[in-house]
C-alpha cells in the first residue's frame, strides 16, 4: 500500500454524495473518515454504507482489490470535526449546495489542519473563488465534482481556483485516477464547469423542440437514449466528429461545418422554464413517469442498475 493510502481522506457530509465519496476512496484502500454535524448522522451513513457494499459484493460489483469487509474496516463515523480531521491529506467536502454553508466549513476546516492539507469541494456549480473566499490559503483549494452517482458514474471534474497550485492539481488528478475514477482536468475556473455547460445546451434545446411543437417528450428523450447517448456512452463529441467523416475532422469540418453554422443560427433564446411550457412539459412526464416517490425511485433504481450494467461493460 502507497505512502498516501496510509494517510486519512476525510469527507465532511455524510449525505448521498458524501457516502459515494467515501465508497469510491474506500475502494481504493484508502481510510476514510466521515463527518457531519448532526449527531448520529456520520454512524448513520456508514450503516447505509455496509449496506451498499454487501450488495455490491453480491453482485460482483464491488469495486477495488478488497472486499466488503475489508472496506468497510477502513472507514470510521465522526460527530467532532477536529478528530475527523486528524491524519488527513485531502478533505472532501460534501454538505448541501449552499456557498454560505460550504465557506463556513472551510473557514472551520483550515483552522484545524496543516498547510499542506488539500481542501476539495464537491459543488456542481459554484465558483471556486467564491466556495474558498474566506480560505487564507488558496493555493491548496480545488473542486472535485462529481456525477450523480459516482460509483457508477466515474467522470470528475476537477477545477482549480485561481490560486491553485499545479501540484495540488495533480495531487487530486492521481488520487481520482488511483480510486478508479475518470478526472478532467478544467484549466481555469468558469460558471457551470464542463459538464453541466454542455448539459445545459442539450436540455435547452430538447425543451425548445418540444415547446415550439417540433417533437413530444417522449421523442426527444429517445433522441438521446436510444441516438446520440448510444454513441455518448464511449465516445465524446469531438472524437465523434473526427470518426463520422471518411478522412477525419478536417474532412468533417469541410463537409458538415456550414450546416452546423446555419442550424446554429436557428437556435431560439433561452427557456424561461416556467409558465404554458412548463405546464405541458410536466404534464407529458409526468403520464410517462407519474412523479409520485414511490414512481421515481423505482425509476432511480432502473437509472443505477443500468448505469451499473454500463459500468461494467466498459470495464
Amino acid at each position: 500500500m502507497s505512502s498516501l493510502k496510509e494517510k486519512t481522506i476525510t469527507v465532511v457530509g455524510s449525505g448521498l454524495i458524501g457516502r459515494s465519496w467515501a465508497m469510491v476512496f474506500l475502494s481504493g484502500g484508502y481510510k476514510v473518515k466521515i463527518y457531519d454535524n448532526k449527531a448520529g448522522q456520520a454512524s448513520a451513513a456508514i450503516s447505509e454504507i455496509k449496506k451498499q457494499l454487501v450488495e455490491l459484493q453480491q453482485a460482483r460489483m464491488l469495486r477495488g482489490n478488497l472486499s466488503a469487509a475489508e472496506q468497510l474496516s477502513l472507514l470510521s463515523s465522526h460527530d467532532d470535526l477536529q478528530q475527523a480531521l486528524e491524519g488527513a491529506y485531502f478533505v472532501q467536502e460534501c454538505v448541501f449546495e449552499d456557498l454560505e454553508a460550504k465557506q463556513t466549513v472551510f473557514q472551520e476546516v483550515e483552522n484545524l489542519v496543516t498547510e499542506n492539507v488539500i481542501l476539495s469541494s464537491s459543488t456542481s456549480c459554484l465558483m471556486p473563488s467564491n466556495v474558498f473566499c474566506r480560505v487564507k490559503n488558496q493555493t491548496r483549494c480545488i473542486i472535485s465534482h462529481p456525477v450523480n452517482p459516482p460509483y457508477y458514474v466515474r467522470l470528475v471534474e476537477l477545477v482549480p481556483h485561481p490560486k491553485t497550485h499545479e501540484t495540488v492539481m495533480d495531487v487530486a488528478y492521481s488520487l481520482m485516477t488511483d480510486v478508479g475514477q475518470a478526472p478532467v482536468r478544467l484549466r481555469k475556473e468558469i460558471d457551470g464547469f464542463a459538464l453541466n455547460r454542455v448539459q445545459y445546451a442539450i436540455i435547452a434545446e430538447s425543451w425548445r423542440l418540444v415547446q415550439d411543437g417540433v417533437i413530444s417528450v417522449k421523442d426527444i428523450d429517445l433522441v438521446m437514449s436510444e441516438g446520440l447517448g448510444m454513441r455518448y456512452a464511449f465516445l465524446g463529441p469531438i472524437e465523434t466528429m473526427h470518426l463520422n467523416a471518411p478522412e477525419g475532422i478536417e474532412d468533417y469540418l469541410q463537409r458538415y461545418s456550414e450546416g452546423i453554422k446555419r442550424v446554429l443560427t436557428t437556435f431560439g433564446p433561452v427557456p424561461e422554464f416556467s409558465g404554458e411550457a412548463a405546464a405541458r412539459i410536466t404534464k407529458e412526464i409526468s403520464e410517462l413517469i407519474p412523479g409520485d416517490q414511490e414512481h421515481l425511485t423505482g425509476r432511480r433504481e432502473r437509472r443505477d442498475q443500468m448505469l451499473m450494467g454500463l459500468a461494467k461493460l466498459k470495464k
